[in-house]
């Protein structure tokens, strides 16, 4: 598959070396391409603004800061996400430093960053994930107790059944939380993974949703 990715942060790096190592064709898509000219050589991925990266992908990944989320799809424009699969990848973290190791959001309890921008670029299927757990796990994660959970939602069930696929590769067991309006639960994810990196320094954890086994007759 071909995918863009919109950001230039470790976050839209990581995802486009694991897409890449994955077999696929990436694009990463920044407003200022040269910045990323010695890691696009590197790493043979190239770089354009965000709206090539968009037109390129057959999937648009979001990876910026919350804060940029809204603008990065401005620049890719509305034509180019049309009908496309968007994974949300951002969180609403707003500027103002943690409190106790928690993060403050510019978003409320009921209402979520990703319902803004479903209901701003209506033609994109936009699908939550890669925003419960650090770059360094997206791709690949390896836990004693078996592989971690990535919790998605989003309105459009084939786009959620695409990124479930794309999810169960890259090594992850996959929760779906329904519609878009989920996003307030799965993005506040954000703020409790992070405590304990900011109180002890601990960024290498994942969540796991544990089902009940179902006894048998």
């Amino acid at each position: 598959m071909k995918f863009g990715v919109l950001g230039s942060g470790v976050v839209a790096q990581i995802l486009s070396q694991g897409f890449k190592k994955h077999g696929h064709d990436v694009m990463t898509g920044t407003r200022e391409p040269a910045k990323l000219q010695a890691w696009s050589e590197e790493h043979r991925i190239p770089v354009g603004s965000f709206s090539e990266s968009a037109a390129f992908g057959e999937i648009v990944i979001l990876a910026v800061k919350g804060t940029a989320a809204k603008e990065a799809l401005s620049l890719a424009t509305a034509v180019n996400l049309h009908d496309k699969v968007v994974i949300d990848a951002t969180n609403p973290i707003a500027d103002a430093a943690p409190e106790e190791g928690v993060l403050r959001f510019f978003t409320s309890s009921n209402e979520s960053l990703m319902e803004d921008l479903q209901a701003s670029f209506t033609q994109a299927k936009f699908v939550k994930a890669f925003n419960s757990t650090g770059a360094l796990n997206f791709i690949d994660p390896s836990y004693r107790e078996g592989k971690p959970t990535m919790f998605i939602c989003g309105n459009d069930k084939g786009a959620k059944s695409i990124v479930a696929g794309l999810l169960a590769d890259l090594g992850w067991d996959i929760a779906d939380m329904g519609g878009v309006q989920a996003a307030r639960a799965i993005e506040p994810l954000c703020m409790l993974w992070c405590i304990p990196g900011f109180l002890g320094n601990e960024w290498t954890h994942a969540f796991k949703l544990l089902r009940r086994a179902v006894a048998s007759d």
